[in-house]
């Protein structure tokens, strides 16, 4: 546990590299909160961005790439560093229910347990090819409006990753105090999903809302950019 805190003391003092220089407004509560608890560390993240130009400009600009111009779409991301295993099933359990279905959890030689918070959902469309334009304005126009209906969805599903984590820790907070709950702990921290039960089972932190979206292939989420 000692080793673990002098890392995390280290880490989070080192001056943050990503190109914008700070965390993303939208998702530093929850950065806050993870990094917040004695057995978690953020070790990278993004809440998902939108970068696009005017209509006429980006137009002109296709058509002037000389390379291949590919619209994409990726969604929200975050890799927390765990002290414990059961404290990365516990944030795969919670990240699972709140959406983000192709989260997973990774041990290194070394035993360095790292949780990633991800979701399945991205898009990827050509728009150039050699310097031909492949669509038209009509056509990119359509994918801005998924895109911004995608990040609509991110923003949503990170607010309930959110509420879903406080919910989850205050509970696991409540266990840890109690001598009879503590012996069921590591039966309840973590719950399988490749196999779901129909009816919602009890403290898991999942809405109707987020069923159906675990139904169908076109969940939105976050981070567009057009380049060439």
């Amino acid at each position: 546990m000692a080793a673990f805190w002098r890392w995390k003391e280290q880490r989070l003092a080192r001056a943050d590299e990503s190109r914008k220089g700070s965390v993303d407004e939208a998702i530093a509560g929850l950065v806050q909160l993870l990094n917040g608890q004695e057995r978690l560390c953020t070790t990278s993240s993004c809440a998902g961005r939108l970068l696009l130009a005017q209509a006429p400009a980006r137009m002109t600009a296709l058509q002037k790439a000389t390379g291949d111009t590919v619209f994409k779409f990726e969604p929200f991301i975050l890799h927390v560093q765990c002290q414990e295993l059961q404290d990365a099933q516990l944030l795969h359990s919670v990240a699972i229910d709140s959406g983000f279905r192709n989260s997973g959890i990774t041990v290194g030689r070394r035993g360095k347990i790292m949780m990633a918070v991800r979701s399945t959902h991205c898009l990827e469309v050509p728009l150039s090819h050699m310097g031909k334009l492949m669509v038209t304005e009509e056509y990119v126009d359509f994918l801005v409006q998924i895109a911004n209906r995608k990040m609509e969805e991110n923003m949503k599903r990170i607010d309930r990753f959110y509420n879903c984590l406080q919910l989850a820790l205050k509970t696991e907070l409540s266990m840890s105090n109690s001598p009879h709950e503590t012996i069921q702990k590591t039966h309840s921290v973590y719950t399988h999903r490749r196999k779901r039960k129909p009816d919602k089972e009890p403290g898991v932190c999942t809405s109707s809302e987020n069923k159906e979206e675990s139904e169908t292939e076109d969940d939105p989420e976050a981070n567009l950019n057009i380049f060439s």
